[in-house]
């Protein structure tokens, strides 16, 4: 499953970027993360937790960003430490100057089939409520 979004942004590219490379920034705008902690260097364990309808699911990851430059692109992928194959999870950010601002453009994989399109139903859902939110916080700069 692949789900891809962009948002546009009247600010600057490094802005923007400041609200996609780091993980622990994203409760304050993706509900969906309600927790995002530093596990070592650039590695974040994150908390996946959605309803739809009376379906909840929950999901801790432990994500590492594998490729960084900014502040035009950042590349997280799935890296858990316990020795077990898991499906993979790989998010994609990135930031690109516009007339006026700056543009995101964001790629979630999902390689795993469980709950495969009631996840992604919940992810575009929470995308189009995301968006608001972010440009919330690059417009009130909330840390």
């Amino acid at each position: 499953m692949d789900v891809t979004a962009t948002l546009d942004a009247p600010h600057s590219p490094g802005e923007l970027f400041a609200w996609v490379d780091d993980l622990e920034r994203y409760p304050a705008w993706l509900d969906i993360v309600p927790r995002a902690v530093a596990d070592g260097d650039d590695a974040w364990l994150v908390d996946l937790r959605g309803r739809l309808g009376p379906l909840a699911r929950s999901k801790r990851l432990r994500m590492a960003r594998v490729a960084l430059d900014a502040p035009r692109s950042v590349r997280f992928e799935r890296r858990e430490r316990d020795g077990r194959r898991h499906s993979p999870w790989v998010l994609e950010a990135a930031v690109t100057a516009v007339e006026g601002g700056s543009r995101l453009t964001m790629r979630l994989h999902y390689g795993g089939s469980l709950f495969d399109r009631v996840l992604e139903r919940l992810l575009t859902d929470e995308i189009e409520r995301s968006r608001q939110r972010l440009l919330d916080c690059l417009a009130t700069d909330v840390a």
